[in-house]
């Protein structure tokens, strides 16, 4: 699956899809093991996949790009640079709440 198709599913999609993938890399390797698989160029596309969707998972749980926002339909996702802002933002606004309890 191609990057940008990955980028933009919403959390919810993409984890569905890493699930998928997982459980169709297991019966590919149990096939394998059988010897009833031809090739094994599908596990390592599947295993690619797999690696590409935790990757875009984590970069979004460490604010490094940011999930898609669904308007009408068509998911659109911020740049990275404006998710790099915003969560500049939330953690200036969180050291100056906690100045400001002191």
């Amino acid at each position: 699956m191609e990057l940008q198709k990955i980028r933009e599913m919403t959390p919810d999609e993409l984890a569905h899809r890493d699930r998928e993938a997982g459980e169709q890399m297991f019966r590919l390797r149990f096939q394998a093991k059988l010897g009833q698989a031809d090739s094994t160029q599908q596990i390592r596309i599947l295993r690619k996949d797999i690696a590409r969707a935790k990757t875009i998972a984590r970069e979004r749980e460490l604010g490094l790009a940011v999930a898609p926002v669904n308007s009408g339909g068509r998911a659109k996702a911020k740049p990275v640079a404006e998710a790099k802002a915003t969560a500049k933002q939330k953690t200036t606004s969180k050291k100056s709440k906690k100045a400001a309890v002191k």
